[in-house]
C-alpha cells in the first residue's frame, strides 16, 4: 500500500486504527492459537503513545488468561485454584435440568461439564445465548447440589466485544476520502494482505469477494481454488460472528437443529457458515442433509423433525480444484470437484454467487501487509452491521432494471451480489443520486450477473434442462431514476 493511503487511514480511522508488524508481534502470540480479531483486540489494549506495543504488559497479560498447554487448565482446577481465561466456548442449554451449561472445546472441557449459575446469566441478558461466544471468564470447580459430584462453574463473565456499536455513518463519510482502487487496498490490509502483493485489479477483487457473505444475509456461495489461497484464514480468524468447517463429520442436527438436545446448530446464530476444504468432509444421511438445504437456501427456513428452523446464515462451499500450466481448470465442469451430494443441478443452483478462485495469488510473506490499517475486530464488526443495512437494496431497485420474465433466482443472486458489493466498495451511496453509475456498472452490476452466470452455466452441464442464459439487467438512465424518485 502506498503512503498516501496509509496516511488517511491514520487521518479518518485514528482511534481504530492499528500498526501491523507480524515479524514483530508473531513471537508473542507464539504457541497460542488466536484469531486475529482477538490479537488486535490486546494488541490495541497494549499499545503505547508511540505505536508501539508493551510487550511486557501484554506477555504478562497473555500468560494470565490463555495457557500454552491445554492441560494447565484442568490441572489448576483440579488443585482447587480459579481459573481466568479469554477463550472461545458453546452453550448449551440444557432443557431437562433447567441448566445452561457451557463447554471449552480447545481445551478439553465438555458441555455436560460447564454450568453457567442464574446470577451470571441475568447479568448479561441476551449474551448467554446457546451456540459459540468469545469472552473473558473466570472459573471454579464447584460440588453440584447433591453433593456427590464436581462441576465448573462460570463465576464470572465479560463478553469479547470492545465495539459495542460501530457509526455507519462514520464509516460512510470516511470512505469519501478515498478513491475506489485506494478504498479496495484499505479492504485487503484490513484482511492482513498486502495490496502490492496481487498482480492486477482482479486479483484484488476476486479476492475481497470473499467478504461478500460478510456483509450480505443469506448469501450462498461456491469458491473454487488451488491450495495455499488464504481460504481457511479468511473464514476462520476475521470475524467471530462466522463459523468455519474444516473436515470431520456434519449432521443435519449439527447444521441446524438437534432434536434430541432441542439446541439449534451452528447455521442459527452466525453470519456465515464456511464448509472447508469440502471434499475432505463426511456429511452423514446426505439425503437428509440435502432436503433441508434446498429449502434452507431457497427460503432461509426448513422444517427439522416439526421443527422450523429459521436463519440469515450465508453458506459458503469451499474446494481445491486442478489447473493446468496456465492456471486455467483442468475441467469446464467445476462442480465435478465437490462431493457427489453436492453435484445435483437443484441445489447449485440455489447457490447465488462462484468465486474463480483460480485468479488468486498463493499465499507468501510478501503479501502479508504490514503497515497501517484497520484494526481487524472493528472491521469484522462493521461487515456485521452491514447485514442489516437496508438502504443499498432500495437504491439497487431505483437504478437497476431487468427483463420482466426473468427468473426470480437469477434476479435475487444479481440483486444479493450486487448489494454486497456496494455495502463493501461504496458504503457512502445511500441515495440514488449518491451513486456512480459507471462504477456501480464496473464493479457491482456486471460482476453480479457473470458470477450468478457461472452457477447457471455449471449447472446446466450436470442437467441440460437448465438454461445459461442470463436475463437482461440494466441501468437506468439517470432521468428515469429521477423521475422514480420524485
Amino acid at each position: 500500500m502506498n503512503t498516501v493511503t496509509s496516511n488517511k487511514i491514520r487521518e479518518q480511522f485514528a482511534a481504530m486504527a492499528i500498526y501491523k508488524d507480524p515479524l514483530a508481534t508473531n513471537s508473542l502470540f507464539a504457541g497460542r492459537n488466536l484469531p486475529s480479531f482477538v490479537k488486535d483486540f490486546l494488541l490495541k489494549r497494549y499499545i503505547n503513545p508511540d505505536g508501539s506495543v508493551d510487550r511486557l504488559k501484554l506477555t504478562s497479560f497473555l500468560d494470565m488468561v490463555i495457557p500454552k498447554e491445554s492441560t494447565e487448565v484442568k490441572d489448576r482446577l483440579d488443585a482447587g485454584q480459579e481459573v481466568m481465561l479469554l477463550c472461545r466456548f458453546m452453550i448449551y442449554i440444557d432443557l431437562v435440568k433447567g441448566l445452561r451449561r457451557f463447554g471449552i472445546p480447545d481445551l478439553g472441557i465438555k458441555t455436560n461439564e460447564g454450568v453457567i449459575p442464574e446470577y451470571v446469566y441475568t447479568k448479561h441478558p441476551g449474551e448467554l445465548v446457546d451456540g459459540e461466544k468469545w469472552g473473558i471468564i473466570k472459573l471454579s470447580v464447584l460440588p453440584d447440589d447433591d453433593g456427590k459430584k464436581n462441576h465448573v462453574e462460570m463465576v464470572d463473565y465479560k463478553p469479547f466485544k470492545p465495539y459495542k456499536s460501530v457509526d455507519i455513518d462514520y464509516l460512510r463519510n470516511a470512505r469519501q476520502a478515498f478513491t475506489t482502487r485506494e478504498w479496495i487496498d484499505v479492504i485487503l490490509s484490513s484482511m492482513e494482505y498486502e495490496a502490492d502483493g496481487f498482480e492486477s485489479l482482479t486479483q484484488k477483487l476476486e479476492f475481497v469477494s470473499r467478504l461478500l457473505i460478510f456483509v450480505e444475509p443469506r448469501l450462498n456461495a461456491v469458491e473454487l481454488a488451488p491450495k495455499g489461497t488464504g481460504k481457511s484464514f479468511v473464514f476462520g480468524n476475521l470475524s467471530k460472528y462466522g463459523w468455519l468447517v474444516s473436515g470431520g463429520k456434519v449432521t443435519r442436527a449439527k447444521l441446524f437443529y438437534d432434536k434430541a438436545r432441542q439446541q439449534n446448530g451452528i447455521m442459527k446464530n452466525h453470519d456465515f457458515t464456511a464448509f472447508d476444504e469440502i471434499q475432505t468432509i463426511i456429511f452423514q444421511e446426505p439425503a437428509e442433509i440435502q432436503a433441508a438445504l434446498k429449502s434452507y437456501l431457497e427460503s432461509g427456513k426448513t422444517t427439522i423433525d416439526n421443527n422450523e428452523f429459521s436463519s440469515e446464515c450465508g453458506l459458503m462451499l469451499m474446494g481445491n480444484i486442478p489447473l493446468d500450466s496456465n492456471k486455467r481448470p483442468l475441467n469446464y465442469r467445476y462442480f465435478d470437484s465437490l462431493p457427489q451430494s453436492f453435484r445435483e443441478s437443484a441445489l447449485l443452483d440455489r447457490f447465488h454467487c462462484f468465486i474463480e478462485g483460480w485468479h488468486l495469488p498463493r499465499i507468501n510473506e510478501g503479501i502479508i501487509y504490514k503497515g497501517w490499517t484497520l484494526n481487524v475486530e472493528y472491521f469484522s464488526e462493521i461487515l456485521h452491521s452491514m447485514r442489516t443495512q437496508s438502504v443499498y437494496g432500495l437504491v439497487f431497485d431505483q437504478i437497476v432494471g431487468k427483463d420482466k420474465d426473468a427468473d426470480t433466482r437469477d434476479s435475487k443472486a444479481v440483486k444479493k451480489i450486487a448489494v454486497g458489493y456496494m455495502k463493501l466498495l461504496f458504503p457512502h451511496w445511500t441515495s440514488a443520486q449518491a451513486v456512480d453509475l459507471d462504477e456501480f456498472d464496473t464493479y457491482c452490476l456486471q460482476p453480479a450477473i457473470r458470477r450468478r452466470g457461472i452457477i447457471k452455466e455449471q449447472c446446466h452441464y450436470i442437467d441440460p434442462e437448465f438454461k445459461t442464459t442470463m436475463p437482461n439487467f440494466w441501468i437506468k438512465n439517470q432521468g428515469a431514476v429521477e423521475n422514480e424518485l420524485f
